[in-house]
């Protein structure tokens, strides 16, 4: 998402995107089949008003997010007029930024872990992640420069790793979920997928409440490693490149500081599952009674564990998520750390597509509703891409694009 004078007109972006899309998606399948798209697309130039800073820029869109004019599927054989409602918000804030709608990216089944069509375009064999897979994967194939994906537990930051590219979930709820099909409401959070941290914070400052205009002050940060159970829960070859970003990170004068945290990560884990599959069920529970025999078996197995969660387990869940949440702040404090780091998937792609892989890295964040981003650090010894996660405070995302800024310079150099 570069300067505007470094773009083309609308029209010609428009064409060269199609062209692109015709040529590289029938390989990819990052985008949901859309009949007209290019009448469609070519209309939305015509109509376009002023020019923000997203001015003719084609974005992907997670096809659980409502688009008007354009059906949500969800990755699912639900009829799509039972799916749908009103325009989300976040598309409301990127077409008031002079965005165009590419189309709906492809989900596995209501961002559950049911894959989609899509592959990885490093490697066409291997999952490109889930998942918002098609949003991960649009961006990494240069068919877009921005898609927005969905996180509830590593569905951003994990597709993000194993596809090469930035992904960004903010603090939950700093960008508003209204508008998207829901998957377990005390998690769920938007996100985005750029190639770089600036377009990245570019995105953020458009559809996240309350972004400061201007720069924001940052300095070096000190950054943790959370060792314990939860990092040792990465691959030997993902935590060997993560000892060699460290390396490089305090060559480069950074300080690293290893932090005892988590140290009941496997409760932790349960927990979190204990929320997700209670609000799964409950926010299935119509479309479910009456279209049960339509969803695939990973969706079905997730909707009957939660269906026999008691509401009971679900509050003492989520009051033990305060409890950490406390004392995580407390740990972070005393140990004066300003970012956390940890791999940002337990390693490369997985081969085959029959899985997205394991979101595990991310699962403790996305419990505590922290910001985190993923940037690309490398790859394995197999050409997979790897991802280094990054993790602020609760709503200190604008410190942590800042901060981070030093993070993806030294990468790049290493």
């Amino acid at each position: 998402m570069g300067g505007a004078a470094a773009r083309p007109s609308p029209r010609e972006y428009v064409d060269a995107f199609l062209a692109r899309l015709e040529r590289v998606d029938p390989l990819i399948h990052a985008f949901v089949p859309e009949p007209g798209r290019a009448e469609r697309l070519h209309a939305q130039v015509r109509e376009a008003a002023g020019r923000g800073p997203l001015h003719g820029v084609a974005v992907g869109i997670k096809d659980i997010v409502h688009v008007d004019g354009l059906p949500t599927h969800a990755g699912s054989a639900l009829p799509p007029g039972v799916l749908a409602g009103p325009q989300a918000v976040v598309v409301d804030r990127l077409l008031a930024a002079g965005a165009l709608v590419a189309g709906k990216t492809t989900t596995a089944e209501f961002a559950g872990t049911a894959p989609g069509p899509t592959r990885n375009p490093h490697h066409p064999g291997h999952t490109p992640g889930g998942s918002s897979s098609g949003s991960a994967a649009a961006v990494a194939a240069g068919l877009v420069p921005l898609a927005v994906g969905t996180q509830t537990v590593g569905s951003v930051i994990r597709p993000a790793a194993y596809c090469g590219v930035v992904g960004f979930r903010p603090t939950y709820g700093r960008i508003p979920f209204a508008g998207v099909i829901p998957n377990a409401p005390s998690f769920d959070t938007l996100g985005v997928f750029t190639s770089d941290l600036a377009g990245a914070a570019l995105a953020a400052s458009l559809v996240c409440d309350d972004w400061p205009a201007g720069p924001v002050a940052a300095g070096k940060p000190v950054l943790g490693v959370p060792e314990g159970p939860y990092l040792e829960r990465a691959e030997p070859e993902a935590l060997r490149a993560f000892e060699g970003w460290l390396a490089g990170l305090e060559a480069a004068g950074l300080v690293v500081r290893r932090v005892p945290l988590f140290p009941d990560f496997a409760e932790v884990a349960r927990q979190l599952q204990v929320i997700n599959r209670f609000e799964m069920a409950r926010s299935h529970a119509d479309w479910f009674a009456r279209f049960g025999g339509l969803y695939r078996p990973e969706t079905v197995a997730g909707i009957r564990v939660g269906q026999g969660v008691a509401a009971e387990d679900r509050t003492a869940a989520l009051q033990a998520r305060e409890r950490l949440r406390e004392r995580v702040a407390a740990r972070t404090a005393e140990a004066g750390v300003d970012l956390w780091l940890a791999p940002s998937a337990t390693g490369g792609a997985p081969e085959g597509l029959h899985s997205t892989g394991d979101g595990v890295m991310s699962l403790p964040w996305s419990y505590l509703g922290l910001p985190a981003l993923s940037l690309p650090a490398g790859r394995t010894a197999a050409g997979l891409p790897l991802g280094l996660q990054v993790v602020g405070a609760r709503g200190r995302d604008e410190l942590l694009m800042a901060q981070a800024a030093e993070l993806e310079r030294v990468l790049a150099e290493g």
